[in-house]
């Protein structure tokens, strides 16, 4: 029996040129954005720049709201009459974490000033308190007068408007509130707690640059309060034994009231702060280890390769929501050339990577994630472009007219990869109560749309692409629709509803047959990447090679050793890897965003990215019938490797030259892919034999 293909009421498709999401400003080459060792708990989330000053503060949710709006939080230091900010010449600096857990480890030296600092952040895994351990040093066999002052930008809410700073005599810390957002901080040397002298006042107004200026003399002036667009340093006094050191922990406690910030302080007192980053340390551990992984299939790769796995693991709780969204980056310098952030949860981003958690065995992540997605899809059955971390639906580029007519501002894959990833996550813990909840949104209604938004052959009607630049029906969105409606034929006939599952089935056939028959070229024996249809039924093809096409295996559309997926990966790796000596996979040929290379793009096609390369891995491992066609999937891996930073964050896109990070850092969905390519090469080494 055929199921009707028809839009849902009111909606109507007509055939145009491909749309293209308004290029972003142009960046100049090498231009610095990265963020580097984030630290949170999914209610608190810090990300510094390279230079180790904190740039984003993002509270009560993950993603939002950035109550420094991107501006630098200095740390300096001022040791018997000489002073020297972070940023400033003359500092060696490491920025690493300690190993399998969410706390920091940087070094930082200065042989001018004659010191070394170790410092370790963290956010305590349970209350939303940031922490800094620093440790101080003296390199000069003698014994120091050492100050360390940090300032305090903020702009809370993300706007400096209202905002006000006081010193608060109970505690000995420095309050910064607006609203029903409160701040505090405060410290405790091994002597004393409390800070040993502040200044507080204006900031970017009336000629006032910032508190920050009043440290360089090493004393501040003691202002008890400001009100408006108003900063505050505080400083910590250290007396550091000759060749010898001393430490000083400093925290930034955040509530929704002044009781409650300074409940969070005397907590802190009371347990030590040095417990508190202590347990932190341990329950990172714990989280990381939970399951018992075997790596050894990855001995022949370099130990930065196996550390990356767990360490991406960490990278991607940091950005998840405690809510259950899971946030695309959280980098907040993208916004000076795009105008926008990519701190929402796209539910294509977040399906990948559930995925990804369900193979590390992260349960209530995933099914966080779900609960999350059953709230926020729409009645009818689909999800719209993007959404906040509360569920609202956020900003998007996407009409809802074209041509006069009314269409749906969809990328139809999103909503299919959530029914696709529940389905690997129901597979993998077998949770009956927890799917029977989200049966009706997600699985029933969704699969109802995918079905009903079809056209006369049985391919999806016309939505946006993953990369979100033009609308017509694209081969990766076509892998997600026929994965997601056979996840929910399984579903269906599991739940007793056979006619759905029926549907399902006939409606991913009909689709895959559909794909080869319409979206195939024989002469080029590529697919392309998008069919627009014309008036006369029939698709113009466009045959840009597109690394999406990996869609059409990755979630079980065709089997990986189709001669067609044959024949379309190795050209996608032919036409879209970059030679030069960085390497790795371009999005697709002459790729626009963020450019870097505008002449030779025959050899540079576009920026590498992570998530491209790792397709190709992908492909390979699940192509592989022996040990050694696995092993063919090393290279993408170590080269996914290769360009983590020391810490082991991952961007999203690389310059093809330098091999420098290019806009966000880290991007989950970079980190995610990692996982979950090493997962499948593991799992593959395990069903092939190896150990046995």
């Amino acid at each position: 029996m055929e199921v009707a293909s028809r839009p849902p009421d009111g909606y109507v498709h007509r055939s145009r040129a491909p749309a293209r999401r308004p290029a972003a400003r142009p960046i100049p080459p090498g231009a610095p954005m990265p963020r580097d060792i984030p630290v949170g708990n999914g209610d608190l989330l810090l990300t510094f720049d390279h230079l180790y000053r904190a740039r984003d503060l993002y509270y009560p949710r993950v993603g939002r709201h950035n109550h420094t709006a991107g501006h630098v939080q200095r740390f300096g230091v001022w040791a018997d009459g000489k002073f020297a900010w972070i940023e400033d010449a003359g500092w060696t600096r490491d920025l690493k974490y300690e190993r399998d857990t969410l706390v920091t480890h940087v070094v930082l030296r200065h042989e001018g000033l004659g010191v070394e600092l170790t410092c370790q952040d963290a956010v305590d895994f349970a209350e939303p308190v940031y922490f800094r351990r620093t440790r101080v040093r003296d390199l000069m066999g003698k014994a120091r007068d050492v100050r360390l002052f940090f300032h305090v930008d903020l702009s809370i809410g993300g706007q400096p408007v209202g905002d006000t700073a006081n010193y608060d005599p109970s505690t000995f810390g420095v309050v910064f509130y607006k609203d029903d957002y409160y701040f505090i901080v405060n410290a405790c040397d091994r002597h004393k707690c409390g800070v040993d002298h502040w200044a507080i006042g204006a900031k970017r107004m009336g000629g006032h640059e910032g508190t920050w200026r009043d440290a360089e003399d090493g004393q501040l002036g003691r202002n008890a309060i400001s009100q408006g667009s108003v900063d505050a340093t505080v400083g910590f006094n250290l007396q550091v034994p000759a060749s010898g050191e001393t430490h000083v922990t400093s925290w930034l406690a955040c509530g929704r009231s002044y009781n409650e910030v300074k409940r969070l302080n005397k907590s802190v007192w009371e347990l030590g702060p040095d417990r508190m980053l202590g347990r932190t340390a341990a329950y990172w551990r714990l989280w990381a280890n939970k399951e018992s992984i075997d790596l050894s299939p990855l001995d022949a790769l370099p130990e930065s390769a196996r550390e990356l796995f767990q360490r991406s693991a960490l990278v991607v709780r940091t950005q998840i929501d405690n809510g259950g969204a899971i946030l695309a980056a959280n980098d907040s310098d993208i916004q000076h050339f795009a105008g926008d952030h990519y701190s929402y949860c796209w539910p294509r981003d977040g399906a990948l990577v559930a995925e990804a958690l369900v193979r590390l065995g992260q349960s209530e992540l995933s099914r966080s994630f779900f609960r999350f997605c059953a709230r926020t899809i729409e009645p009818d059955g689909y999800f719209l472009h993007k959404y906040t971390p509360e569920g609202h639906l956020a900003s998007s580029w996407h009409p809802w007219t074209m041509d006069g007519e009314r269409t749906l501002p969809v990328q139809q894959d999103e909503t299919a990869l959530v029914l696709w990833a529940l389905r690997r996550h129901f597979e993998t813990f077998r949770d009956v109560e927890f799917v029977k909840a989200v049966y009706e949104p997600l699985i029933a209604k969704a699969s109802d749309w995918m079905l009903d938004y079809r056209d006369h052959h049985g391919l999806p009607l016309p939505s946006w692409d993953l990369w979100e630049e033009r609308r017509g029906i694209h081969a990766f969105t076509v892998g997600a629709t026929i994965g997601a409606l056979r996840a929910a034929a399984k579903f269906a006939e599991e739940f007793g509803e056979k006619d759905r599952a029926a549907a399902c089935l006939e409606g991913a056939e009909r689709m895959k047959g559909a794909a080869r028959r319409h979206m195939h070229d024989p002469e080029a024996g590529r697919f392309a990447r998008m069919a627009t249809p014309k008036p006369d039924g029939g698709y113009e093809l466009d045959m840009t090679p597109d690394s999406a096409n990996y869609g059409l295996f990755a979630f079980g559309a065709f089997d990986p050793r189709d001669e067609l997926i044959e024949r379309e990966m190795h050209e996608l790796k032919r036409l879209l890897w970059v030679k030069t000596p960085i390497g790795g996979a371009a999005r697709y040929a002459n790729d626009y965003y963020h450019q870097i290379e505008h002449n030779d793009v025959a050899n540079v096609p576009g920026n590498p990215w992570v998530i491209c390369t790792l397709w190709h891995a992908l492909w390979k491992i699940e192509r592989a019938q022996t040990l050694d066609e696995l092993a063919e999937a090393k290279s993408e891996i170590e080269w996914a490797a290769s360009r983590a930073l020391p810490s082991g964050v991952l961007a999203e896109q690389f310059n093809p030259h330098t091999g420098d990070p290019v806009s966000v850092s880290p991007l989950t969905w970079s980190h995610a892919t990692y996982c979950s390519v090493v997962c499948a090469y593991l799992a593959k080494a395990r069903a092939l034999g190896h150990n046995a």
